[in-house]
């Protein structure tokens, strides 16, 4: 199996390219060489409307800093989910945003809303916020490497949650239907939610540790969302959205 590289650029058969300054330092810390093949894909597929797939591309020179190479044949994949999943999730601390970021990309998400609640410990702004937005898009696009997918997931500008509430009651936010993990009683299970959901998009809001206080989870539900359970057992933070995708990729759902 050859190494994939996400190239951010035009890619057609035939064409030489320089590769973007992440790919060009994996294939350098590889020790890739002149002749040595690999796979590209630029999250556009072959430009036609809904197309995924990767190319086939060999390496033509190597610089200090820049790599070139020969770009070959296209082939189709099927490798995304059949309906978007996008989660809305208040940010764990530490590395477990890094790591929820990483599973979810694997698991097919196709968009992250990293958000600040009142529980929340991780609050990030400023330099830092955009640091932060560069290392976990980072890391989505080497899962995606390792994963074989051909689209990069999107990850949001960080957020409050009560602004981005606000721009989800007036349609802004995710479209299809929206679900909230709960713990509070009346919540549906998973299942009954997705299947009452139809095929459309969904939307996942979690919170952080701890969870969203019950001023939130009101203010949730007035903008549309449903709450749903995930079973008798508290998840952590960063494990409750995953287990959605989880179900959904399991059963069938969004495979």
């Amino acid at each position: 199996m050859t190494a994939r590289f996400y190239a951010d650029i035009a890619l057609a058969p035939g064409s030489s390219v320089s590769l973007p300054a992440h790919a060009a330092r994996h294939v350098q810390v590889l020790r890739m060489q002149p002749g040595d093949a690999l796979t590209l894909f630029n999250g556009r597929g072959n430009g036609q409307p809904g197309s995924e797939g990767e190319f086939a591309a060999t390496v033509e020179r190597m610089g200090r800093s820049e790599v070139e190479v020969v770009v070959g044949a296209y082939t189709a994949t099927a490798r995304e989910a059949s309906r978007a999943v996008h989660l809305a999730v208040g940010m764990p601390a530490n590395e477990r945003m890094d790591w929820l970021i990483e599973k979810a990309a694997e698991l097919g998400v196709a968009s992250i809303q990293p958000l600040m609640s009142e529980r929340s410990v991780l609050r990030i702004k400023g330099e830092r916020a955009d640091k932060k937005l560069a290392h976990w898009r980072g890391i989505a696009i080497a899962a995606c490497e390792q994963c074989g997918r051909s689209r990069v997931p999107l990850i949001h500008d960080a957020a409050n949650l009560s602004d981005w509430l606000k721009g989800a009651g007036q349609g802004t936010a995710e479209g299809g239907a929206r679900q909230l993990l709960s713990l509070q009683d009346g919540t549906r299970p998973l299942a009954e939610a997705v299947a009452a959901a139809g095929n459309g998009a969904l939307t996942f809001l979690s919170g952080p540790e701890g969870g969203l206080s019950l001023t939130e989870e009101t203010a949730a539900i007035a903008s549309g969302f449903v709450p749903v359970t995930l079973g008798p057992r508290i998840l952590r933070a960063e494990t409750a959205p995953l287990a959605c995708l989880a179900f959904l990729a399991v059963t069938g759902t969004a495979p």
